[in-house]
């Protein structure tokens, strides 16, 4: 699909609570006529759910939430900054930018408001000034993932840089692009770290460079505008608040535990699962679910991976609100099974073993040479 974030209506109803049944059984979509789309009944039985209904309420409350906790270290960062016990207070705010991410990823696929321009302005909200992450950016690169899951030359997810994800693009790396590739299972999460600090840079050089995506001159000022905002308030308030030395210590141990965090939720999502070729006839539905892996769990694992652990319904539903996901998974389940397509979904632990393997043995070709 070209966009995974189409135009939606601009007025829809206070949705209800969605209409799931009761039963514990999910309704099975019907059979999929003879030269019909696979992902066509699915998708009719979805609707008939409600689960493409917008949860306005549900991510208010969120939002709110997470902005009072913000807040929250904030304050607390005034009283107790002068403490070397401040640094811990990185913990709690690692965890809350992830949510901060979340609620800018959710944003960027209209799953908040019915109106496009309120879910772009959450985005700019989230993503320019409480992260510091350009939203169109990350909307051009996350867009062109969903439409080309795994495929190695049209997903950016996949492209090689420090990482590669299959084995011809490790053949010819010599010097320390060789070196990471031949480790690059133990170094992932180590890695990791790093992502928080990348998502600025990346997006810096996006928004005040002519190659980034394209954009009027007015959005442009707009999104450089939060983001130099972003760095003065974050800087502003961590060099109000404590020595200078603490303060770049802070920003380090919690970029680091932000991009980690962000690191688990992201890494078992596609690595290992099948890859496209350009040859490849697949439609909508065994495109998502067949490069897509989903993780178990409880309403904890929702929340700590902010619902990307239903990476299949995402993929497959990405304007689907996310307390919807866990509500659907039935449905794609059963679907899939009536079709003889695989489900891929396994518990964290294993997904992180199944990731990490196959990067070690994208690596093999390096260390057998």
């Amino acid at each position: 699909m070209p966009q995974l974030t189409a135009a939606p209506a601009e007025r829809a109803p206070s949705p209800p609570a969605p209409r799931v049944p009761n039963d514990a059984a999910p309704r099975t979509p019907g059979p999929v006529r003879r030269g019909g789309s696979e992902f066509g009944p699915l998708l009719r039985v979805v609707r008939e759910q409600g689960l493409l209904e917008r949860r306005t309420g549900w991510y208010a409350l969120g939002i709110a939430a997470n902005l009072a906790g913000l807040a929250a270290v904030g304050a607390a960062l005034a009283v107790f900054g002068g403490s070397v016990w401040s640094l811990l207070l990185a913990v709690p705010l690692a965890v809350l930018s992830a949510r901060t991410a979340f609620v800018a990823h959710d944003a960027g696929h209209a799953q908040i408001a019915a109106r496009r321009r309120t879910n772009h302005l959450l985005q700019l909200l989230h993503a320019n000034l409480l992260l510091g992450m350009s939203q169109e950016w990350w909307n051009d690169k996350h867009n062109r993932h969903h439409a080309h899951p795994n495929h190695v030359d049209k997903d950016p997810d996949v492209a090689p840089d420090v990482l590669v994800f299959n084995r011809h693009q490790a053949v010819g790396r010599t010097g320390p692009r060789g070196w990471l590739t031949r480790h690059q299972a133990w170094l992932f999460f180590p890695l990791t770290t790093l992502e928080g600090f990348a998502l600025k840079a990346y997006g810096f050089r996006a928004v005040f460079s002519a190659d980034g995506p394209r954009r009027t001159r007015g959005e442009r000022g707009i999104e450089g505008g939060l983001l130099l905002a972003h760095v003065a308030g974050y800087a502003g308030l961590l060099l109000a608040t404590m020595p200078p030395g603490r303060a770049l210590l802070f920003a380090l141990l919690h970029q680091m535990l932000l991009g980690l965090h962000l690191g688990l939720a992201f890494a078992p999502n596609h690595k290992g699962m099948a890859v496209p070729g350009d040859d490849e006839r697949w439609g909508h539905l065994r495109r998502q679910v067949l490069t897509s892996r989903n993780i178990r769990g409880s309403a904890l694992t929702d929340w700590l991976l902010g619902g990307l652990n239903y990476q299949i319904e995402h993929h497959l539903f990405p304007s689907m609100p996310r307390p919807h996901l866990r509500l659907a998974q039935p449905l794609v389940r059963a679907h899939c099974r009536s079709l003889g397509i695989p489900y891929a979904e396994t518990g964290a632990v294993d997904s992180y073993r199944q990731a990490l393997g196959h990067l070690h043995a994208v690596g093999e070709p390096l260390r057998a040479a």
